[in-house]
């Protein structure tokens, strides 16, 4: 399982201001704890950065190679700063995202080929986030189409499904799954990859973890290749390194369609237990999901 850590970003209390001044201690700090946690990317988030972004994707990528050599992922919709990035970035580096809209097609593709860099392809159409799984299959189908025109390989493109917040749509998180279940026989040479920390968008912090982790093992078991996660969450970076397989057993044995008492498990085992429920849809998400 690949982790890039999603921590270094512009809305960071932190890491905002430090972008904004230029002030590389927060930032350099930041990238060597996020390696130190055993993360393989680390996740470059500067925003929109319409205003001297070329500059600012130059100064951080510099920033954060003088302390670390992970491999980097650049994260911003601005394509002058992203090409700014990849010009200075010294390995093969992950553009974070090119989504289906024609615009960022037409400039960022071609980026991948020139920089042989390797592409997160975020299944957003010109008509917006996908309705279900047929309608992400008929997106890859396009995205597909388009990167061969452009001669990048399969290997380079890395699938994103998008996933929702399960407290807002749980059909929408079902079709994520669903898809994800598919995406080897649509498209076997790509990988594939995964905003984690979405599911749990609008949960209460100190639930977050579950949501986050049980989603990771679940999405594991249908061959995902890497995640965008927090990098400071240990419990999940011990679930990616296969460090916690009674867990992945459990949530797998769950997926596929045991009812353990709960009686016979843990009280960390019932947590995990409830939450695959959630997320499937079997129980109705609540804040208090764990109590009930």
């Amino acid at each position: 399982m690949i982790l890039i850590g999603e921590n270094l970003n512009v809305m960071s209390k932190t890491i905002g201001p430090a972008l904004r001044e230029r002030n590389p201690a927060p930032i350099q700090e930041l990238a060597k704890a996020e390696a130190e946690a055993g993360i393989d990317f680390i996740d470059l988030n500067i925003g929109p950065a319409r205003k001297a972004g070329d500059e600012l994707m130059q100064w951080v990528v510099k920033t954060v190679q003088e302390v670390t050599d992970k491999s980097l992922s650049l994260d911003t919709t601005n394509p002058v700063a992203m090409e700014a990035g990849l010009k200075v970035c010294k390995g093969k580096a992950l553009i974070n995202s090119i989504s289906l809209q024609p615009d960022r097609l037409e400039q960022e593709l071609p980026l991948v080929k020139r920089y042989n860099a390797s592409m997160i392809g975020l299944l957003w159409g010109v008509e917006g986030m996908p309705r279900d799984a047929a309608e992400r299959g008929i997106l890859i189908a396009e995205l597909l189409y388009k990167t061969g025109e452009s001669g990048i390989p399969g290997e380079d493109i890395w699938v994103d499904p998008i996933l929702t917040p399960v407290s807002v749509e749980i059909n929408q998180v079902k079709s994520c799954f669903e898809f994800m279940s598919m995406l080897k026989d649509i498209a076997p040479d790509c990988k594939s990859t995964i905003g984690l920390s979405n599911i749990s968008n609008g949960t209460p912090p100190d639930l977050r973890p579950y949501l986050n982790r049980t989603c990771l093992i679940m999405l594991m078991k249908h061959g995902l290749y890497s995640a965008i996660v927090d990098a400071f969450d240990s419990e999940l970076v011990a679930i990616a390194r296969d460090k916690r397989p009674e867990l992945v057993k459990l949530v797998y044995r769950l997926m596929d369609g045991e009812k353990p008492a709960l009686s016979s498990l843990t009280g960390e085992e019932v947590k995990y237990a409830k939450t695959v429920r959630v997320i499937m849809g079997e129980t109705l998400y609540s804040h208090s999901w764990l109590e009930i």
